[in-house]
């Protein structure tokens, strides 16, 4: 029989196996572990206590999932980069230089590259690296503006050109657009500066073919300004003279194109400036049939200065200088620049109009294009190194967090251990005298309710909310151990999450299930309480609602008769004497009906107490038995329903792919949910100074003596010699008459009936 290549050594915890990782050989061999074993085979990136950007590195596909190749591929990784693959088992924080595998290539090109990180922070002598030296990746490269990644700031050129030059290229890009290099510096890429340099040369060569057409620019150089200067006002012009067309037409329509006085009333309330929108919306002057547009006075104030750039630009160089301008002279004058609006409409779209033309054509004639290439081709030139410095990252984050993941990944055995927490452990909850500390982050409640409840377990999904930063979030936390009493929407706790910040927690939803066995014995007791309580409350309620009606009835009853007052032409007549209340009888048929409930009340009560009396000294088995049929039932249920208490269904509603059926037994339970308990030594007064007095309350022993004295006088046949046939005999009178009958017998006879009376 074929011996396996590498041993494995497994525990059991969740009444399943899982597979120990104490060997760094473990992780060089994890592609051997059949899969059937591992508890988890996936998990999300996201919503995990633990540090993102190494599940970034370990998310190969950039999927946002982190699955069991992605695991498999990055211990065998790390573990083939260290001389002594058991360092992983560490999670030190700090990486020993001396601890790399040199012999190993890319391990040399590892190391090389951490002792150059270490120089460039000021540490060049330092044995060690820490994940904090690899984390800020701009302190790195802040002393050197080639860093391997084709990206290259401004300041990386030393020509006073060749910098003017990138930094018109990053303004033509756009900030949303500009790529950042390691340092954090926004630079250009290759594929920008090919882009627009492109640009630029469309630019001349447009310029160059169209402005040699005629009547394209028919003011030379200053048709740029003129026309702009014309573009500016032109769709306000165009509604003035529309208006003023309209008000032609007819009349009545002159008051509201130049809109009604509610309007003006309305910005009149609050400080008025030139640039507000609302004085911008009226028409540009006052509207009337025919006017011309004037230049000078009467202008609407937010378009003073636009109508003067106007006039001075293009109206006196087309037409002379006016101070009016009718609507035949405004369409000759946007003819003149259609040419020009047409062509400036086929300009080039590459970011490189921005510059101008006699700009485009300096940058073109000068150094900067290839100032700029020679710049970028140093930058490629380090990307080896710069990519060493990525792997050194990627193994120190490693170093520190892979055996915390695999723990919590292909075992759970931090979650069974309690050694410390699960990455999918958010934090602890606080409430109703309760510590949850199975609380995983939510961001659906709904969505996630819908599986999560499969687990079998009570869940209470919170709201959280951190006052002081604004911050909201949501979890789900698991009650496994007390009661869920005092469980309900709306009551507050308190979340400490895994930094030790407190939230203030809101119950928002509840998914019901049973929490433990001894909540089931008490839950049917509850339920018949709570349900008098109902009933009581209800009748109450609508005896007092018919009271009140009563009484407003007879108050408007009175007030109406007291507001009418009596006839003025009536005679004054005492009013009758008032009938006397005659108290109403009882019908025969109601008295034969409640006598009729009666019998059957007291025989059914009768024999459940002749039942048990008749037990003699089983009467303590009988009484058991009477509870076990009561709560016997509610407790198999929740008692089925704990032992499938499985973790799987809340992760899998996260994201996850949960491998195993992770239970959460009684003792686990009891664990994970902590009650409160006076700590170990603690001196406790019991003198409470609040606490209900029962005196006068003697009237509940009494009841309590006279119902033991009816069932003592019922047992012994007392009863039935004072009220023969009123109750059923009990076994004891029986047997005491059984005895009597028997021949020879000289047992006393207890008489079931009183002596007949001669009339």
């Amino acid at each position: 029989m074929a011996h396996p290549a590498h041993r494995w050594h497994f525990f059991r915890a969740g009444g399943f196996d899982q597979v120990r990782l104490d060997a760094g050989t473990d992780l060089l061999h994890l592609d051997q572990l059949d899969q059937k074993l591992w508890v988890a085979l996936a998990c999300p990136v996201d919503g995990l206590e633990f540090d993102r950007r190494t599940l970034e590195l370990i998310d190969a596909d950039h999927d946002g999932r982190i699955r069991a190749p992605d695991i498999i591929a990055i211990s065998k990784w790390a573990a083939s980069l260290l001389k002594e693959p058991a360092d992983l088992l560490r999670g030190e924080t700090n990486l020993q230089l001396a601890a790399i595998n040199e012999q190993h290539p890319e391990g040399a090109a590892i190391a090389a590259s951490a002792r150059q990180i270490l120089g460039s922070l000021g540490k060049p002598d330092s044995p060690e690296i820490s994940v904090d030296d690899v984390s800020d990746t701009g302190r790195i490269f802040s002393g050197t503006p080639f860093n391997g990644d084709g990206i290259i700031p401004a300041d990386a050129a030393t020509d006073e050109a060749v910098r003017k030059v990138i930094e018109e290229i990053l303004a033509a890009i756009g900030p949303d657009a500009q790529a950042k290099d390691r340092s954090g510096k926004p630079g250009v890429t290759l594929a920008q500066t090919e882009k627009f340099f492109a640009g630029l040369r469309d630019l001349v060569a447009w310029h160059d073919r169209e402005a040699s057409e005629s009547g394209v620019l028919p003011l030379g150089e200053a048709t740029v300004e003129a026309a702009a200067a014309m573009r500016a006002v032109k769709a306000k012009v165009d509604d003035y003279f529309a208006r003023c067309r309209l008000a032609a037409f007819d009349g009545r329509a002159r008051d509201a194109m130049n809109r009604a006085g509610e309007d003006y009333a309305a910005v009149a309330a609050r400080d008025l400036s030139s640039a507000d929108p609302a004085v911008a919306a009226f028409p540009l002057a006052r509207v009337e049939p025919g006017r011309a547009l004037p230049l000078t006075d009467s202008i609407n104030p937010a378009w003073a200065t636009a109508i003067a750039a106007l006039r001075a630009k293009a109206v006196a160089p087309v037409l002379g200088d006016r101070e009016q301008l009718t609507e035949t002279e405004w369409n000759r004058l946007t003819s003149t620049f259609a040419a020009y609006e047409a062509w400036r409409a086929s300009v080039p779209s590459q970011g490189a109009e921005k510059v101008g033309v006699a700009r485009a054509k300096e940058i073109l004639a000068g150094p900067a294009e290839a100032g700029i290439r020679e710049l970028l081709a140093k930058d490629a030139a380090l990307a080896p190194e710069a990519t060493g410095i990525a792997a050194v990252e990627k193994l120190v984050r490693l170093h520190r967090d892979l055996y915390y993941l695999l723990n919590n990944f292909v075992a759970f055995r931090d979650f069974y251990g309690r050694r410390q927490k699960a990455i999918f452990q958010a934090g602890t909850l606080y409430l109703d005298q309760r510590a949850c500390d199975l609380c995983v982050r939510v961001q659906d409640a709904a969505r996630h309710a819908a599986m999560a409840h499969l687990s079998r377990m009570y869940l209470a999904y919170c709201d959280l909310s951190h006052k002081s930063t604004g911050e909201t979030a949501a979890i789900a936390a698991a009650f496994t151990a007390g009661d869920s009493d005092n469980l309900m929407v709306g009551r507050n706790g308190v979340f400490y999450d895994r930094s030790g910040r407190d939230w203030d927690a809101t119950i928002t939803k509840i998914v019901e299930n049973p929490i433990s066995v001894r909540q089931a014995f008490w839950a049917p007791y509850k339920r018949a309480i709570r349900w008098v309580e109902d009933q009581i409350a209800k009748r109450a309620a609508a005896a007092d609602a018919a009271a009140t009606e009563r009484l407003q009835s007879a108050a408007t009853t009175f007030a109406q008769a007291a507001q009418a007052g009596p006839p003025t032409n009536a005679p004054s007549v005492a009013p009758p004497p008032a009938a006397p209340l005659v108290p109403k009888k009882l019908d025969i048929g109601v008295i034969a009906a409640i006598a009729v409930a009666f019998a059957g009340a007291s025989a059914a009560l009768g024999a459940i107490l002749q039942a048990f009396f008749g037990l003699g000294f089983w009467m303590p088995l009988g009484l058991l038995a009477v509870i076990l049929a009561i709560s016997g039932p509610s407790m198999l249920i929740a008692w089925l329903k704990l032992r499938q208490r499985n973790l799987g269904p809340l992760l899998d509603a996260n994201g996850w792919a949960v491998n195993a059926k992770a239970k959460i037994n009684l003792p686990f339970g009891r664990a994970l949910t902590a009650t409160a308990a006076l700590p170990r030594g603690s001196i406790r007064d019991g003198a409470d100074p609040y606490k209900e007095s029962h005196k006068g309350r003697w009237w509940t022993t009494v009841i309590i003596l006279v119902l033991l004295a009816f069932v003592a006088s019922w047992y012994f046949g007392a009863i039935e010699r004072v009220l023969p046939g009123l109750l059923p005999v009990s076994g004891f009178v029986q047997r005491q008459r059984a005895a009597a009958s028997q021949p020879g017998s000289s047992a006393a006879t207890v008489p079931t009936s009183r002596p007949a009376v001669a009339p």
